[in-house]
């Protein structure tokens, strides 16, 4: 694979996506390509920890990468009754309705993966296939998460990352207006799952998955332990398990050619 990726024109749009039981929502999408679609759901890192990925994945295959900020990050508007996972899955099944796309690959990382699930969940006709990236929403008693609302951003890195020297970050050098945005990032991330980043009923609701999904893991995820992948693949039928040796919470930063082939190879083998 070349090292130079061609730049891919980003442009920008809010859609209003209507959403059962909360009504009209605004979806925030960054769009990049033509080609073969895919849905690329960012984390409670915000949209940053997914726009490189999305550049290479549209630069290098030649795909139409839709990137939503899930409303409430980056400083959007939330609709007070949009507060749950299950509706961020509603507000992107939506979408793919409004912008009549089908054999649509669905990529969550993190929080992300969490709302994929949901969607997968959903079992959405213009669905092809699904891939969960360290996805957060499991509750598993014998291997629990590691409690990020307790943590610093020192010790968030320190478990997020295989290297995590690559990735600190120094709030101190921010300017205040980005410590601003990762204050609302973070009340958003608590409001949308909780305290625990974890929904009881998640693990028991998976069997009914219909679509092909891969689940990729970095082996060196310490805030979701790569036992949650192996849940994640035993509970759903037919999934695929990919451990990353040398990532860990996001592999789409850490390992992105890996994380790229692995993505490329799984949406053409079940192109839709």
């Amino acid at each position: 694979m070349p090292d130079a990726t061609p730049a891919v024109p980003a442009t920008s749009t809010t859609y209003p996506v209507p959403v059962d039981g909360i009504g009209p929502g605004p979806a925030t999408v960054t769009e990049r390509g033509q080609g073969r679609p895919y849905l690329l759901l960012h984390g409670g890192a915000g949209p940053q920890s997914v726009d490189s990925f999305a550049a290479l994945l549209a630069g290098s295959t030649g795909a139409r990468v839709l990137t939503p900020l899930h409303p409430g990050f980056g400083g959007t508007p939330r609709p007070d009754a949009l507060a749950t996972m299950g509706g961020l899955a509603q507000l992107y099944t939506g979408l793919l309705d409004h912008l009549d796309l089908t054999g649509v690959t669905v990529i969550g990382n993190s929080i992300g993966g969490w709302i994929a699930a949901e969607i997968a969940i959903a079992n959405s006709p213009r669905v092809a296939a699904v891939v969960l990236a360290d996805a957060a929403g499991l509750q598993l008693a014998d291997h629990p998460a590691a409690d990020f609302f307790s943590l610093t951003m020192d010790q968030v890195a320190e478990l997020s990352y295989f290297n995590p020297e690559a990735f600190r970050i120094n709030l101190d050098a921010l300017p205040d207006a980005a410590r601003a945005a990762m204050a609302g990032n973070r009340e958003a991330l608590a409001l949308y799952g909780g305290t625990a980043m974890a929904d009881p009923s998640l693990l028991g609701r998976l069997p009914a998955v219909a679509a092909p999904v891969l689940v990729v893991w970095g082996a060196a995820d310490r805030m979701f332990p790569v036992e949650h992948g192996r849940a994640y693949a035993q509970a759903i039928p037919g999934a695929q398990l990919l451990v990353i040796a040398d990532a860990g919470h996001l592999p789409q930063l850490e390992t992105p050619k890996e994380m790229l082939r692995a993505v490329g190879d799984f949406a053409a083998a079940h192109a839709g």
